[in-house]
């Protein structure tokens, strides 16, 4: 029996012992990394990647960027990446959002890098920066020109820009107004499915407005705009849906400065339509320069998602009912109606603004001679 003992203990003692398991398990976890992962001399596995196809991905993350972070936070990855997100191919694809600006962060950077990627051909910054220096640097030429380059690309919201300041003779006096111009503009715009221009055009046709007076034509474009609402609405995945159709009773109006339902033209229930980020600039612009009064006796357009401000005293047209309120624009001013003007609005018997110098006028006729006085909504 001893020797049985004895060999019992050589076994426990031999060559099986906790420090060689340690030592057999290490060269595992040590072991060399495929070859394709390897790095070597320091280099990244992006280096290998060629430029074309990094500059291709930049491309579609910059086209789709949700906020500018989005793309600030490229640039600040490595220099490489900083290098070809500056590439023209990707600076001329940013997204309306990716070059959306600050009023409170406006700096001399933000005014090179937009001007760098309209160098590039982005045509939203050559809008952005063309609304920009039109309205709030007063750079009337240089602004106007900037949107013409976009607008003659057929970029949509140039041409309707374009055309307001048509219609209102924006930067110089009443008789620089070219009413058959700004219809011209803003036909082109609604043939390529912008809702505002289709609603102007619209208006325009029912009023006699710059065109001949055509009430079933125009009616034809508001049912127009008022489809491409609501197919905005069932293609967003908003929760809106369920409730976009109500022909039967008009919802409640809102209380002012929430984000809340829009009765459109016809009774549909859709949500408001979402502010360009150019549009967003010139409101907070302002807003932080005084208010609704951008100086001068200026006055800014009363639907809030516009932010267009005068150029010349009463140049925009004023509501014929209540005189309080006034737009630049009658798809402005229907928008604005629908959202909460319905709910102000008061008659009065007569209402002048004094000191006009005979440019406003009380008239509600809109019968396409220029006149100021806006007719009303019902």
């Amino acid at each position: 029996m001893v020797p049985v003992r004895k060999s019992t203990k050589r076994v426990f003692s031999g060559d099986f012992t906790p420090s060689r398991k340690r030592r057999r398990c290490l060269p595992l976890s040590v072991s060399p990394a495929p070859e394709s992962v390897v790095v070597v001399g320091g280099a990244d596995l992006l280096d290998s990647i060629p430029d074309d196809l990094v500059v291709s991905i930049l491309c579609k993350l910059g086209s789709t960027s949700r906020c500018p972070a989005d793309f600030i936070n490229v640039l600040m990855t490595c220099k490489r990446l900083n290098g070809l997100a500056m590439n023209p191919l990707v600076l001329s694809r940013l997204s309306p959002k990716a070059i959306a600006v600050k009023a409170h962060n406006w700096s001399e950077y933000s005014h090179r890098f937009l001007k760098r990627c309209v160098d590039a051909g982005s045509l939203e910054a050559s809008y952005t920066l063309g609304m920009i220096r039109f309205y709030c640097l007063q750079n009337r030429g240089n602004g106007a020109s900037l949107m013409a380059k976009a607008a003659i690309s057929s970029h949509a919201p140039a041409l309707y820009s374009l055309a307001v300041i048509q219609f209102n003779g924006s930067g110089g006096s009443k008789n620089d107004k070219d009413l058959r111009a700004g219809v011209a503009l803003c036909a082109r715009a609604a043939f390529l499915g912008h809702v505002d221009a289709l609603r102007e055009l619209g208006h325009c046709l029912q009023d006699g407005y710059g065109v001949p007076q055509n009430v079933s034509e125009g009616r034809r474009f508001l049912v127009q705009a008022n489809a491409r609402e609501l197919a905005a609405v069932l293609s967003s995945g908003m929760q809106a849906r369920s409730t976009w159709l109500t022909l039967s009773q008009p919802p409640p109006v809102p209380s002012h400065g929430q984000g809340c339902p829009l009765l459109s033209d016809f009774g549909c229930n859709v949500p408001a339509p979402e502010t360009h980020p150019a549009n967003k600039f010139l409101a907070e612009w302002f807003a932080v320069r005084g208010g609704e009064n951008p100086g001068d006796g200026l006055r800014l357009c009363s639907h809030a998602g516009c932010g267009r401000p005068e150029t010349r005293k009463h140049e925009f047209r004023r509501c014929s009912v209540c005189g309080v309120v006034n737009y630049c624009s009658r798809a402005c001013q229907a928008l604005d109606w629908k959202l909460r003007h319905k709910m102000d609005c008061a008659p009065v018997e007569r209402w002048i603004d004094e000191g006009e110098g005979g440019e406003g006028n009380v008239q509600i006729d809109g019968n396409g001679n220029g006149d100021n006085g806006l007719l009303p909504m019902s």
